[in-house]
């Protein structure tokens, strides 16, 4: 069991670690102002575990005041690209930037008059780094993984961004609480806001 214990602490050590070690800069900041100015919606896309973290991130988003929707990057192959209008930003998530569902989908955008997209990527060779118009690098990560593979710290990293992103655009827009009841009115969050609010 001491063995299990141990393991499990280093795991959360590297995960810990990988959070501290994430290279903020001016492109956050951008990013922050890009998503604040966006007149319309956020459409956030990544494959496998990374799309389960754009999944979160467009949830979060409209939780808070900002319209997004979750575009499955390999349902857009087959006509959910339509979805996609001018003025919408994208918020592209992969950790190798390779990932070829979402690098067509990229592609693809700017016929519909995409012109902004965030790409959230580690890779220095990431190939989503030429198709964004913003990127924010999530640093150099190590899996704590034994065969290095599981994603893991990639993923707690690309959450930490995406909220983190989430609450100072909140923050900018001057969010209240009255707003994040309307918008979430039930169960315990919802009665807290209300409660709250009072």
């Amino acid at each position: 069991m001491a063995d299990c214990i141990t393991r499990a602490k280093e795991i959360i050590t590297a995960e810990a670690q990988a959070l501290l070690n994430i290279p903020l800069d001016g492109h956050f900041e951008k990013a922050v102002d890009t998503l604040s100015y966006c007149k319309e919606r956020v459409i956030t896309t990544g494959m496998g575990k990374a799309g389960t973290i754009a999944k979160k991130m467009a949830g979060t988003l409209c939780s808070t005041g900002t319209p997004a929707f979750f575009l499955h990057p390999g349902e857009a192959a087959h006509g959910d690209l339509g979805l996609l209008h001018q003025g919408d930003v994208i918020i592209a998530y992969s950790t190798s930037g390779k990932t070829r569902e979402v690098i067509e989908m990229l592609k693809l955008a700017h016929h519909f008059g995409i012109e902004t997209i965030i790409g959230i990527t580690s890779h220095p060779d990431s190939i989503i780094r030429t198709q964004s118009t913003i990127v924010i690098d999530m640093g150099i990560i190590q899996e704590p993984c034994k065969l290095g593979l599981t994603p893991t710290a990639s993923t707690t990293v690309m959450l930490a961004i995406s909220d983190a992103l989430a609450l100072v655009l909140m923050e900018k827009k001057g969010f209240s609480r009255d707003q994040f009841g309307l918008r979430h009115h039930g169960g315990y969050l919802g009665q807290k806001a209300k409660k709250e609010s009072l």
